[in-house]
C-alpha cells in the first residue's frame, strides 16, 4: 500500500537510513493545513514546497530546524537513499524537531535524477539489484561493492559542477531525465518521452538528434544502462 506523503503534521513510517535508530512519534507542531512543507523533490533536484503527491520517501540528513522549515543547506551526509513509503507499520513526524528531513519524490526515475540510490533496509531486494548493476557498470569497485563505496561515487557526481555533458535524445536509456532547454524535465520511458510536470506526467516530443543535458547523474545513468530496473516506477 502506498502512503501520501501530508504536507501538514501527519504520520509517516520509519525510515532507517544510516545509523538504524528508530525515534518516538512527537507532538504535531502547529502549522497551517494549507500551507506545504517544503520537502518535494523536482528532477532538477529542487526541494519545493508543493501539494502533489509522492510515491517515495527519501533522507540524505536533517536539512531542517525547528520551525520545520529548511536551512541552507541542501544535504547532510554522503548516503542519499530513497525509500518506501509505508515498511513494517512503522510511524513518524514528519520533519520532526532532530530527526532527519523526509523528502518524497513522485516515483524512483526522479530520486535517481536526484542523486538517490535505494534504501538497503526497506527496499533490500531494489538495493541488490542496484549494487549487481553498480559492479557490472564500474567492474573495478568488485562484486559487492558496499555502499559507502557506492555512495562517495555518486556524491562526487552530484557535487561535479565542471560537468557539462550532453546525449543524443535517441540515445538516452530509459529511466533517464535529460532537460533540452533547462525549463523543462523529460523521461524517456518505455521508448517514449514524458515530460514531469508538479508530480504528473504527459507526453512530449523530442528530435531523436536532439542534444539534451542529462539530469540523472552519471553513475546512475551507467547503473541503469547495466540493467537496474526501477522498482517505484513512474504513473503513466
Amino acid at each position: 500500500m502506498s502512503l501520501t506523503p501530508p504536507s501538514g503534521p501527519a504520520k509517516l513510517p520509519q525510515a532507517v537510513p544510516q545509523t538504524g535508530r528508530s525515534l518516538a512519534p512527537i507532538p504535531p507542531l502547529n502549522r497551517t493545513l494549507s500551507m506545504p512543507l517544503q520537502n518535494r523533490v523536482t528532477p532538477f533536484g529542487e526541494i519545493v514546497a508543493a501539494a502533489w503527491r509522492g510515491g517515495a520517501m527519501g533522507n540524505r540528513g536533517r536539512l531542517h530546524g525547528k520551525d520545520r522549515t529548511l536551512g541552507r543547506a541542501r544535504w547532510a551526509g554522503k548516503a542519499w537513499i530513497t525509500c518506501l513509503l509505508d515498511f513494517k507499520g512503522r510511524q513518524r513526524t514528519v520533519m520532526a524537531p532532530g530527526s532527519y528531513t523526509e523528502l518524497f519524490f513522485s516515483d524512483e526515475a526522479v530520486a535517481l535524477a536526484a542523486g538517490h540510490r535505494p534504501c538497503a533496509e526497506c527496499r533490500r531486494s531494489d538495493y541488490t539489484a542496484f549494487r549487481a548493476a553498480f559492479a557490472r557498470a564500474f567492474p573495478e569497485a568488485g562484486p559487492t561493492p558496499r555502499a559507502r563505496e557506492m555512495d562517495e561515487r555518486l556524491h562526487a557526481a552530484r557535487r561535479d559542477t565542471t560537468a557539462d555533458r550532453r546525449l543524443r535524445a535517441g540515445a538516452v536509456p530509459a529511466g533517464v531525465f535529460a532537460t533540452p532547454d533547462e525549463r523543462r524535465a523529460l523521461l524517456r520511458w518505455h521508448g517514449a518521452w514524458w515530460e514531469w510536470s508538479d508530480g504528473t506526467y504527459r507526453p512530449a516530443e523530442c528530435d531523436p538528434d536532439a542534444l539534451l543535458r542529462p539530469l540523472t547523474p552519471a553513475p546512475l545513468i551507467a547503473v541503469l544502462e547495466a540493467g537496474y530496473l526501477i522498482g517505484i516506477q513512474p504513473e503513466i
